[in-house]
């Protein structure tokens, strides 16, 4: 009898070791999954800083934040890095290089007077386009509503360049930011204005609310680039708009690239056009943002192609820590 109370107080004992590790690591689950992102703003390049030392006026100074990512303050050697840190996390490294070397027990406070360096732009045909600076998070919804809304001449559709510019700072690798990926997502202005589709927006990302939808056509073509299109059109609608195929194209491998609304992945239909023209298959109505490759190029070397011009043309300003 006394083996089995024994067998028994050691199986319960065994359970409520089982019960309480599950409950810690639900506990532990629960609290990650509650604990919030870190979305203080972050000193970016250009931005303008108001540095307060308690009890010492005469260091109050203000400071831009120069290409290294750095600032200069008075009495101090060395320059000290901002870019990339939150104010309290600046404050605490400028006491720490005043205490080394004249201070007792600084007390320093960091104020971003004006922020310059964490855009983001919309364009197109809103009540007021510009570049609006950032210092939280915001939906795509809240971005439009800050730019006015979609303006009379507004299309059905909006798109989302994401140029690779954001706040997450990286370490330096030495990467050069012009290899950073642009992505462009596709938008149905009703889905956005209904809540079905949201997006959260990262500084450096553009917005453009278009006055009409658009497909682009690139290869071998006369006239590669956007078409904008008022009505449904076909693939050989678009080829002609292109101005007609160039001697190397392939008729016979005509390919769409296909976006999904909000998604940056597209999925690859191939055509070919000598069946079209006989008749013997349907000319497919074309989509908006579809891209018509007339080239063997890889899906990757058209969508580089497509956004070069983009990103040339729009702020790029991926944040990496300075090495000291």
């Amino acid at each position: 009898m006394t083996k089995l109370r024994i067998v028994f107080l050691f199986c319960i004992l065994i359970l409520v070791g089982i019960f309480s590790a599950l409950a810690q690591t639900a506990n532990d689950q629960l609290v990650a999954g509650l604990t919030p992102k870190d979305d203080r703003y972050r000193i970016g390049f250009q931005d303008v800083l108001t540095i307060q030392v308690f009890r010492h006026p005469e260091l109050e100074q203000r400071a831009p934040v120069g290409p290294s990512g750095t600032i200069m303050l008075f009495r101090l050697d060395k320059p000290v890095t901002a870019v990339c840190k939150t104010e309290g996390e600046l404050a605490a490294d400028i006491a720490a290089a005043y205490k080394a070397k004249f201070i007792r027990d600084p007390q320093v406070k960091v104020i971003v007077s004006e922020q310059k360096s964490q855009s983001i732009a919309v364009i197109g045909s809103v009540v007021t386009p510009g570049n609006y600076f950032v210092n939280r998070r915001y939906h795509l919804l809240e971005l439009l509503a800050l730019a006015g809304g979609p303006n009379k001449d507004a299309g059905t559709r909006l798109l989302v360049a994401r140029t690779g510019s954001h706040s997450e700072c990286k370490e330096n690798t030495g990467t050069a930011a012009d290899d950073a990926t642009v992505e462009v997502l596709d938008f149905k202005m009703r889905d956005v204005q209904e809540g079905k589709k949201t997006l959260w927006m990262q500084p450096g990302d553009v917005v453009s609310v278009l006055d009409s939808d658009i497909v682009y056509v690139y290869g071998n073509v006369n006239k590669q680039g956007a078409i904008k299109i008022k009505e449904p059109i076909t693939l050989t609608q678009a080829i002609v708009s292109a101005e007609g195929l160039l001697p190397a194209a392939k008729k016979e491998k005509v390919r769409v690239l296909r976006q999904s609304a909000g998604n940056a992945e597209r999925t690859e239909l191939v055509f070919d056009l000598n069946m079209i023209d006989k008749g013997k298959v349907k000319d497919p109505f074309l989509e908006p943002n579809d891209i018509v490759a007339v080239s063997n190029d890889t899906m990757k070397s058209i969508l580089r192609g497509i956004t070069n011009t983009i990103k040339t043309t729009l702020p790029s300003a991926v944040y990496r820590i300075p090495i000291p």
